[in-house]
């Protein structure tokens, strides 16, 4: 055989080598990329699961705190309310500086435990966290369907999918099904005092 005959060979060879390496490079690397957007997925779900555990945390506590606090204000306003109430009943002026000595120490007590009303601003808070907490929910929920979308593209490709085949088992890349919403969830919940 000559060199030239024996260059072909070789040659053909080399370039079935070089593609078949080519080919396993880029299916390993299909498969970890798959991994990782699969991971992602998993993390993103974790995101949305701890938005809810937030949610469960937080709200109930501060619906709670509202509500103690509203109730404390009540009371200090009836305090007011009854020791003014009583000036108007008072008969004689003794009655009247009696009553006013009564109204001002209501007063005076009422400041001291609790020397600003607040009630509004509580309730305004509350409904700043209520929206905040759900504008999380609403954002950990888009990112995990952005990353199921992104996942589902990668492993559906079909070269993609025969090198999954490949490398994995034929169940370990399943599609991944985005977050959908109740039909209850249509009806907005309600928040009761």
């Amino acid at each position: 055989m000559t060199k030239k005959k024996l260059f072909i060979p070789i040659l053909i060879g080399g370039i079935i080598a070089l593609f078949a390496f080519f080919t396993v490079s880029w299916m390993n690397n299909s498969y970890d990329k798959a991994v990782g957007l699969q991971e992602e997925v998993d993390a993103q779900w974790g995101n949305v699961q701890g938005a809810y555990q937030r949610r469960a945390d937080l709200i109930p506590n501060l619906v709670a705190t509202v509500k103690g606090a509203a109730e404390n204000e009540k009371t200090i306003l009836t305090q007011v309310t009854q020791a003014r109430a009583g000036i108007v009943n008072a008969r004689t002026p003794k009655d009247m500086e009696l009553m006013g000595k009564k109204i001002n120490t209501a007063i005076n007590l009422a400041f001291e435990a609790y020397p600003e009303i607040r009630s509004t601003q509580n309730f305004s808070d509350l409904q700043a966290q209520l929206e905040g907490t759900e504008n999380r929910i609403n954002v950990a929920r888009r990112r995990y369907n952005e990353s199921v979308k992104k996942y589902n593209s990668f492993i559906r490709g079909k070269f993609r999918a025969y090198a999954l085949r490949t490398f994995g088992s034929p169940d370990e890349f399943k599609t991944r099904e985005m977050f959908q919403a109740k039909a209850s969830a249509q009806n907005a919940p309600s928040v009761k005092f």
